[in-house]
């Protein structure tokens, strides 16, 4: 049986916190609606600090942020990037057109169609995360998305030269330097300067998050983001050091970030629990990583590889590390997970970063029906059918038309009927009103 051997704040806690984000995130998404550039401008002052009568980045302006980069830095921008479109464009191979006759005469088919306009944010309060770029900007344009436009907040007062160099590296048709709520309600809802597009995606913060969440169905989004998950499985074949590397390593990403371990060894969970507090001692970013790990951070003990299996589905965490003498154990079985990450050679900050693989994934236990960003999710798979000959038009409309009369509708009845009566031999029976 699962043991807890740390355990995370309650429950309650975490619901009331997303409680008093939604309601500022509805009036700031209604002042934008309401007042449009104003608005934007008047938060970006507030939130940022940082305003421009124009948000969007000059020609000169990109080139002065590329021209702030070593050679190699954009070298390690581009080989990053080569990794995410390479492997988007392999996703992308195997999404196919298909069209079949599926009855003589009758010929049905989908067409996957990339959607006309995307809206990327890129976050960068913090730190900046250049790597939400490559994730979301490169694998929209091998859907083949036509317009790409790229929101990404200021760092210590002005564009951070390394996210607008990966945004223009990526191809992005237009660069925003403006952040938060505010990029995400201009992109979702449009104002005087700013376009509308028709699709937001891209990690954030919990009001960015949650501005997409209420802006869903006026624009389609990637998902529903929470804070960073991390999820290491592993057994008595590592020791703690790495686990506890792998842990603090993404509870740095924010204060409400969990980290948990998943173990079959007591000592390997004691281990790792004493290598926690050893790094948070000389960890540079301990200040965050420390209160995640105190608030978040869990450690599991099972009684067997079968039992973690159960824990780790019943967890659902976005990022999951498998360090176990049989990672394939994990793959071949377990179905609720954002991404795997398959023995201690990989992490997931090679996910993260560089490896090709796309960092937007589910959250919150989306991944129990959900799958993360990928150039699938750029795309709209939209039928068409087309029927070839007399015979077929009358033989579907016949069954047709009975179909709708158990319905009761008349009007669709009569769709098949006209038809029946055209193309068909007098003999095929069909349902009318009188009927």
């Amino acid at each position: 049986m699962a043991r807890w051997l740390k355990k995370s704040i309650a429950l309650a806690d975490k619901e009331d916190a997303d409680v008093k984000v939604r309601g500022v995130v509805e009036s700031l998404l209604a002042d934008v609606k309401a007042r449009g550039d104003e608005a934007v401008r008047e938060m970006s002052i507030r939130f940022d600090k940082w305003d421009r009568t124009d948000y969007r980045l000059t020609d000169k302006e990109i080139r002065d942020c590329l021209a702030q980069l070593s050679a190699r830095d954009i070298e390690d921008i581009k080989f990053a990037q080569a990794q995410v479109r390479n492997f988007a464009q392999h996703q992308r191979d195997a999404l196919k057109d298909i069209e079949v006759e599926t009855l003589p005469g009758v010929i049905l088919g989908h067409k996957n169609i990339p959607v006309n306009s995307v809206g990327c944010y890129v976050p960068g309060g913090k730190y900046p995360l250049l790597a939400s770029a490559h994730m979301s900007v490169v694998t929209a344009k091998v859907a083949g998305v036509p317009f790409v436009a790229t929101c990404a907040p200021p760092f210590e007062g002005k564009p951070a030269p390394a996210i607008v160099a990966a945004q223009h590296l990526a191809g992005a048709d237009v660069i925003y330097a403006l952040g938060g709520v505010q990029a995400i309600a201009a992109m979702g809802i449009g104002t005087q300067s700013i376009r509308a597009v028709d699709m937001l995606v891209g990690p954030g913060n919990a009001y960015v998050a949650e501005a997409k969440r209420q802006l869903y169905g006026r624009v389609g989004i990637d998902l529903f983001a929470g804070p960073t998950e991390t999820l290491v499985i592993a057994d008595d074949t590592v020791d703690g050091e790495m686990c506890a590397t792998d842990l603090l390593g993404q509870a740095e990403h924010g204060p409400n970030s969990p980290a948990i371990l998943l173990t079959n060894s007591e000592k390997l969970a004691q281990s790792t629990m004493m290598e926690i507090e050893r790094l948070l001692k000389i960890l540079p970013t301990a200040g965050i990583a420390a209160q995640a790990w105190r608030d978040y951070g869990e450690v599991i003990v099972c009684d067997s590889v079968e039992e973690m299996l159960k824990v780790a589905d019943e967890i659902a965490s976005e990022h999951v590390q498998v360090m176990t003498s049989d990672p394939d154990y994990f793959l071949n079985n377990m179905t609720n997970y954002g991404a795997l990450f398959l023995g201690p050679r990989t992490n997931v900050s090679f996910g993260d970063k560089v490896i090709g693989t796309n960092h937007t994934l589910p959250t919150k236990k989306a991944a129990r029906y959900t799958g993360g960003l990928w150039v699938g999710k750029f795309l709209k798979t939209c039928t068409y059918q087309r029927v070839l000959t007399d015979e077929a038009s009358a033989m579907i409309g016949a069954y047709c038309s009975r179909l709708c009369m158990l319905e009761g509708f008349v009007g669709h009845a009569e769709q098949a009927n006209i038809r029946v009566r055209r193309y068909g031999r007098r003999n095929i029976p069909y349902a009318t009103a009188a009927q």
